[in-house]
């Protein structure tokens, strides 16, 4: 099996590095470098082993949707040198992730279950079922931590604690609605509903950018939207393609990675399995078959060479 877990490169220009769950960072002098690695999170927790093309299948979904949204805001991509790669902007990113959501489902639904009934600020009727509809999506902010778990936050309070000033924040909440206005539209174009996601802002030169992936399986959760209706009447669980299945394998072998959990076993087959589910949905959403790159021996001797040359041809 081959899958890039681990990055240690050193461009040219480099000032340093930041390894994330999933992307590895490299910033230059006005450029950053995202890496997307092979690497697998869930439940604020790496996998111990690497989803073959996965890295490949969020750089190029992300590539295409920063290509199809750039007319709703000016974002950060300026290349996409190698497949598991894309340089852009610096910005400074804002401490807040704005997640938004069509449908009451995943931990959304796990907090209503447990008798909450208002998410970061936002109210939420009594009686809703899961994977129900909202009457009209929903933006629930989390604070962004470098460790441990992003917590969820309100308008108010992010602006309250200067996480955002109230001018910013309400550019950067037209935007998110915006741009799920045309994720959904994508998607339907395609047989599936985006039912939620999570956009990054940041700024440079004092102009707000769309920063890092969007409309991703890591991102984002997608349904079918044949037989999402029938499905929803009996209360059966949806067909998705999201992230959510190596979630709910994670909870029915008894982990979520709560104290005295272990990290169940993942197979060769199964992390092929969940490399099939990402190709599936990077078919799915781009209508293109997907290209597996040639790793040559070695992908990030690839992944450097494919960027220093880029590197270069600024100069």
């Amino acid at each position: 099996m081959r899958a890039l877990t681990k990055t240690d490169f050193q461009f040219e220009g480099q000032k340093g590095v930041y390894h994330g769950k999933v992307r590895d960072v490299y910033f230059l002098d006005d450029l950053i470098v995202m890496v997307a690695t092979d690497r697998i999170s869930a439940f604020d927790v790496v996998l111990p082993k690497g989803i073959p093309f996965k890295g490949q299948v969020l750089n190029e979904i992300a590539a295409k949707f920063l290509e199809s949204t750039a007319d709703i805001c000016p974002n950060w991509k300026l290349a996409v040198p190698d497949p598991m790669v894309t340089v852009g902007l610096k910005c400074e990113g804002f401490r807040v992730e704005m997640i938004i959501r069509a449908i009451l489902t995943g931990s959304a639904w796990r907090e209503y279950q447990k008798g909450c009934r208002e998410l970061c600020g936002v109210k939420l009727p009594d009686g809703m079922r899961e994977n129900e509809r909202f009457p009209e999506p929903i933006i629930t902010p989390t604070t962004k931590a470098d460790e441990g778990h992003d917590m969820n936050i309100s308008k108010e309070e992010i602006i309250r604690q200067g996480l955002v000033s109230k001018e910013d924040y309400e550019v950067i909440e037209d935007y998110t609605r915006k741009l799920f206005a045309r994720g959904q539209k994508i998607a339907a174009d395609r047989g599936l509903i985006l039912v939620d996601t999570k956009y990054e802002f940041g700024k440079r030169d004092g102009k707000i950018y769309l920063i890092d992936e969007i409309h991703t399986p890591d991102s984002s959760r997608y349904f079918y939207a044949d037989g999402y209706e029938e499905r929803f009447e009996k209360g059966e669980p949806q067909r998705q393609l999201s992230k959510e299945f190596v979630r709910k394998w994670l909870m029915d072998n008894g982990f979520m990675n709560e104290p005295g959990q272990k990290m169940p076993e993942i197979t060769d087959e199964y992390a092929e399995s969940v490399s099939d589910r990402y190709i599936e949905l990077y078919e799915h959403i781009t209508g293109e078959k997907f290209d597996k790159a040639a790793d040559e021996g070695d992908i990030a001797a690839r992944i450097e060479k494919n960027v220093s040359e880029y590197l270069k041809s600024r100069k």
